[in-house]
């Protein structure tokens, strides 16, 4: 019998629940799939007529060894790519940077320059495929080498469909690959918004993550609260630059972890899918129905898999993956089952895919939208979520904004506290880990897992060298000096980085012109 009396973020569980524990006003909270406030789902049909685009995170190595894992997943019938991209180039540096050293290509793909990126995509067709991008204070940079590589296929930027994630704020609250304080990242941010709109129409700007927060201890309600404040900043900083927010908010996106607690992951997809649409309507005046529907990515827990007994994640990612559908997630990464030891083998990457598959295709999970409804335990602790969010964001706003809440160290030290206890719970054995903490075996069976060849850093070295040598280094000098002289200004950012990038300008060339404007972000101690 399960020992579970209380939910993640805290509420307790009854045993039974009735009639009277559902919400006194529960038709108008519900609404139909597709309706204000969209808790039922932001699509009248969902999954009904087709299912949630599947995708699965890849990327590691060099863009060559990453495109032959991306052809293997679309051959194995992914529906959306998802790249990972290594610490460097995450934090703007190009690989051959001393700081670079060590970790090239170890968590994800080396992307130095558009030859890169022509490597990465070769031969898959950007007009058929969706491509979500995870990458943050240089997102913008990143998606401007996709759509370069993309016109030089033939394929224009009114034809790409994709995301990045470029969601900085939670970088200063839980991640750490920041490059600039907030305020200009912000303005990046927004400046992003205002490209997108008119070069990329299709792409979704941001995916405003919890996803991270989650990973690092964050509860349901905290994953929630924090990121809708978070996007609050977002809409607020693009209105500030003269858009309208019905010409951004439709192409804003979110991305959510998913655990193992099924049923309070489904009432907090629930919840802040209403929460959302009650801010975009009330608080910013948003008349489109598109810029109140909160469409989001999901990815099962990293943070819940285990090293030890493996195997045993594969169930974890089904369960995971089961709460995410049900909850109304509009695409699904699940993760490999030995991700908690290494980067996943192509076998382990397919099988996660195939729980994605079992799910849309042999279940019925897909015959009927949103069967939770109605629900005397889930609806109960959607309401109960929905208040505890929003009280949590009222905290949050209470410092003036979620950057200003960041700036004195709010969120993540709510997140810390909230890790904490996790970690008591795990070390007392009150939560049960399945073969950590209770029904560990005395022998593990080995396993090989993927490595990376260490010699990657020095062949993207030389093919940097080779780019320098090749290049005409007087018209990169040229767009970079426009590209500081824009961020000195108002002008948007993205026209420049573009001309810059087009002159094979590296990653590192275009973020280091931007930290001599916007400077590097140094936390205080109050952090």
């Amino acid at each position: 019998m399960s020992e579970r009396r209380s939910s993640e973020s805290g509420f307790p569980i009854k045993g039974v629940y009735t009639a009277d524990d559902l919400p006194g006003d529960l038709d108008s909270r519900l609404g139909g799939p597709g309706e204000f406030p969209y808790t039922r789902g932001v699509y009248p049909t969902m999954y009904t007529s087709r299912p949630w685009t599947m995708r699965q995170y890849a990327g590691f190595g060099t863009a060559t060894e990453s495109n032959a894992r991306y052809h293997q997943l679309l051959r194995a019938g992914t529906m959306g790519l998802s790249v990972a991209f290594d610490l460097p180039t995450q934090m703007g540096y190009d690989s051959d940077d001393p700081i670079a050293h060590g970790e090239v290509g170890k968590v994800g793909v080396a992307i130095d320059s558009i030859e890169d990126m022509r490597l990465l995509f070769d031969g898959i067709p950007l007009d058929k495929v969706s491509t979500s991008m995870t990458i943050n204070a240089p997102g913008s940079v990143l998606l401007l080498l996709y759509q370069l590589v993309a016109e030089e296929n033939g394929v224009p930027g009114s034809a790409l469909n994709g995301t990045i994630q470029n969601d900085i704020l939670k970088e200063y609250i839980a991640r750490g690959t920041y490059i600039f304080p907030p305020k200009p990242s912000l303005r990046l941010v927004a400046d992003t918004f205002g490209y997108c709109r008119s070069e990329v129409p299709k792409w979704n700007t941001i995916s405003i993550s919890g996803y991270h927060m989650a990973e690092a201890g964050a509860s349901p309600v905290q994953e929630i609260a924090f990121t809708l404040a978070n996007g609050v900043e977002y809409v607020r900083a693009a209105i500030a630059t003269g858009l309208a927010v019905d010409d951004f908010a439709p192409r804003l996106s979110f991305f959510f972890v998913a655990r193992t607690t099924l049923l309070e992951e489904v009432a907090k997809f629930r919840a802040a899918r209403r929460i959302w649409a009650r801010l975009m309507r009330d608080e910013f005046g948003a008349k489109n129905p598109k810029s109140m529907m909160l469409r989001f990515h999901t990815q099962t827990a990293g943070v819940q898999l285990t090293a030890q007994q493996p195997e045993v994640n594969l169930v974890r990612v089904a369960v995971q993956g089961l709460g995410a559908v049900l909850g109304g997630t509009q695409s699904l990464h699940t993760n490999s089952f030995d991700e908690a030891i290494a980067l996943p083998t192509e076998k382990a990457a397919r099988l996660a895919l195939r729980t994605q598959q079992v799910l849309a295709y042999e279940t019925d999970l897909t015959a009927t939208v949103d069967p939770f409804a109605g629900s005397y335990v889930v609806e109960a602790m959607t309401a109960e979520i929905e208040t505890a969010a929003d009280a949590l964001m009222a905290r949050v706003f209470e410092h003036g904004s979620a950057v200003d809440a960041i700036e004195v160290g709010f969120q993540k030290r709510e997140i810390e506290q909230s890790a904490y206890r996790i970690a008591q719970e795990i070390d007392s054995g009150e939560r049960v880990v399945v073969g950590l903490n209770r029904f560990a075996i005395d022998a593990e069976e080995p396993y090989e897992p993927l490595r990376v060849d260490p010699a990657i850093e020095a062949a993207q070295a030389e093919r940097l060298a080779k780019l320098r040598a090749e290049r005409d280094s007087a018209a990169v000098e040229r767009t970079l000096v426009e590209l500081r002289e824009t961020a000195s200004g108002t002008g948007n950012v993205l026209y420049p980085m573009k001309a810059a990038l087009r002159e094979r300008a590296t990653v590192g060339e275009v973020c280091g012109a931007l930290r001599e404007v916007w400077g590097r972000y140094q936390p205080t101690d109050r952090f």
